[in-house]
């Protein structure tokens, strides 16, 4: 990639699908600035979604789920939201994107790995998009 971009995840717990992209944005393109926040964060990351993630050897049991903060929208080059509603303040000259993926909260285990299989198709298309 020419530059480093900064990438923005949202969703409204930040504790299950923004948590998954930022992991596997993180290891899969170390060189872009990776955020991730919610509109409603939780008090700590789904364990199913760090159970689902481990699995493939991405760690994001230590990121705490974070509240939106608008600063985190005005830094990002794209952001990428998650069925977080109108929470999100829109910039000018900014790249949106909404992906609209099942929430994992309350899944089991069997249920989220295919959401999380998703979620890294398609920041691995992110990915591309970048270059």
């Amino acid at each position: 990639m020419a530059r480093v971009t900064s990438v923005l995840f949202v969703c409204v717990h930040n504790a299950g699908r923004s948590q998954m992209a930022a992991g596997f944005l993180r290891t899969l393109a170390p060189d872009v600035e990776v955020l991730s926040a919610g509109s409603e964060p939780a008090d700590r990351v789904n364990p199913v979604a760090v159970a689902a993630m481990a699995e493939v050897g991405v760690d994001v049991a230590g990121n705490p789920p974070r509240l939106l903060d608008r600063e985190d929208v005005r830094a990002s080059d794209v952001v990428i939201t998650m069925g977080c509603g109108d929470a999100c303040p829109i910039f000018p000259g900014k790249r949106y994107e909404d992906w609209e993926l099942t929430d994992p909260a309350g899944l089991p285990l069997e249920q989220v790995r295919p959401i999380r299989d998703e979620i890294e198709g398609r920041v691995r298309g992110l990915i591309e998009s970048l270059r």
